[in-house]
């Protein structure tokens, strides 16, 4: 079996990982795997790295040099905002409060996004970083509330609004509830589109489902980081819907860049200075 590519692949842990085991596009990715590998390898291709440290630690910087953060002097947002269970919702492996609870203790996180105040480069922005070890970065009534508070701060304060997206899509653990975040978040951010306020969108690997349907993909400049599959549904539903064969290359950024959904691919490395160039011309 060939390993993932693009996957730094040197190691035993990393060769045990099929593609078919953690391809997204397949949906037969086993998040707590791939989360744990992270954990373990920080060496792995940047552009593939998802939120293992909510970038605002990670993002912009080179492999082992934790002295060059994209966002500093962060002040965090509505950090006590966390998931309520109000379907009382139990599947097939357990109920979904449990979950949380497990994923609370195990990220340390109340949450699937982080926000807060920031600098990039000295140059104030409100920012959003969604974490997929976060039940895969999903979207929850919590998530939307996180984000639309965030936005309405940016809006009263007349700052711009970045936020970075790593997410399988809605968390169905919420139903309609989750569905309507799409809804509240686009919403939010109109409202900095009428105050002419800007709002970057960064698009990590993966950003998909309802979060690559709504907020995501709305931004006055929609960033991706190379080779991230970005996307609503998987391949294989499509596939069997219209009886066709995708390209190889389907849903991955360079697609999406080549087919006009975004307007440019940034290499991590090279996020930091991009983020302040477009921040400074948008102060002119």
């Amino acid at each position: 079996k060939e390993t993932y590519p693009g996957l730094w692949d040197g190691s035993e842990a990393f060769n045990r990982l099929t593609r078919s085991e953690i391809d997204l596009q397949q949906r037969t990715m086993d998040h707590e795997i791939l989360a744990d590998v992270y954990s373990e390898f920080p060496r792995i291709n940047p552009g593939l790295q998802g939120s293992r440290h909510r970038y605002t630690y990670m993002l912009g910087m080179p492999p082992g040099k934790p002295e060059m953060p994209l966002f500093t002097t962060i002040e965090e947002f509505d950090a006590d905002i966390t998931p309520i269970d109000r379907l009382d919702f139990v599947d097939a492996k357990g109920a979904y409060a449990a979950k949380i609870d497990v994923t609370r203790q195990k990220t340390k996180m109340n949450e699937s996004v982080l926000t807060g105040r920031g600098k990039l480069a000295d140059l104030p922005a409100v920012i959003a970083i969604m974490d997929f070890r976060f039940l895969g970065g999903s979207l929850a009534a919590g998530t939307g509330e996180k984000i639309h508070l965030a936005a309405d701060y940016a809006l009263r304060h007349k700052l711009p609004y970045i936020i970075v997206s790593a997410s399988g899509g809605a968390r169905m653990h919420e139903g309609i509830l989750s569905l309507m975040q799409m809804a509240k978040t686009c919403a939010s951010i109109q409202r900095l589109h009428d105050a002419n306020l800007p709002y970057i969108s960064l698009l990590t690997h993966p950003t998909t489902g309802g979060v690559s349907a709504s907020f995501a993909m709305i931004g006055d400049l929609n960033v991706a980081e190379p080779k991230a599959l970005i996307g609503f549904a998987g391949r294989r539903v499509i596939e069997e819907t219209i009886k066709q064969k995708l390209p190889d290359d389907f849903q991955t950024a360079e697609y999406l860049l080549e087919h006009g959904f975004i307007d440019q691919i940034v290499n991590r490395k090279d996020l930091k200075d991009f983020l302040r160039r477009v921040l400074t011309y948008g102060k002119k």
